[in-house]
């Protein structure tokens, strides 16, 4: 589990693809803290688990269902990414639950500067956009940050000068992917009410729900008397 608040910027040193699946090997500093082989690791957004690891670096597989949903596979010797450490326990939460699992890419548009701030517009998929919230959290290459605004094409965020500096979103340029996560409490929330990809229940279905009778409680005052209540 995650967070989205960027420990530091890794530089590529290999992607190696064999077939559909492949490794990458990212040379860092902070994250290697404490870190041994086995643990997990996001590299812009993307769970990798530490296979190995060397003085100023670590190796990671890749499998075939990453490049498929990610943006990794257009990494190169020399791409910035963004890495965080899997959250300790005893940590702070300071941005918010992150698992590490892409849902999709989206494109950024456009970059705007407000004052001390940069808007930047990305266009995703509606499969995508449909969990994206006005004010809500999205994930955007492992980078936790608030939806500004949202249409039926993309959506835009506003980026400080400090998440600027300490990330690579604001060192891209219009027209590059960015890998997106969906906030993880709204997927399960969509699950759990039995919503479809257009993000509503049948009229059928909600009727239905709302002429059911209440089940009877079970739950009596010698129920609770009897269990020490």
């Amino acid at each position: 589990m995650f967070t989205g608040i960027v420990e530091e910027l890794g530089v590529v040193k290999r992607l190696a693809v064999n077939g559909a699946s492949g490794q990458i090997t990212i040379r860092a500093r902070k994250v290697l803290e404490g870190t041994r082989t086995g643990d997990s690791i996001a590299v812009n957004g993307i769970c990798l688990t530490v296979v190995d690891m060397g003085e100023d670096s670590f190796t990671a597989d890749v499998m075939a269902e990453t490049f498929r949903r990610s943006s990794l596979g257009v990494c190169g010797p020399g791409s910035l990414v963004n890495l965080e450490r899997a959250m300790a326990a005893d940590g702070r939460f300071g941005g918010h639950i992150v698992s590490g699992h892409i849902d999709g890419t989206g494109v950024i548009r456009e970059y705007k500067k407000e004052s001390n701030a940069v808007w930047v517009r990305i266009a995703a998929e509606p499969e995508i956009l449909r969990l994206v919230v006005e004010k809500g959290s999205v994930c955007i290459d492992g980078i936790s940050l608030t939806v500004a605004a949202v249409s039926d094409t993309d959506f835009q965020v506003s980026v400080i000068p400090h998440t600027g500096e300490e990330t690579t979103l604001l060192k891209k340029r219009a027209g590059d992917p960015v890998n997106l996560e969906n906030d993880l409490v709204g997927k399960y929330v969509e699950k759990l009410l039995g919503l479809g990809a257009g993000g509503r229940i049948p009229a059928g279905e909600r009727l239905a729900a709302t002429r059911a009778p209440a089940e009877e409680s079970r739950i009596t005052m010698d129920f609770l008397k009897e269990h020490g209540f």
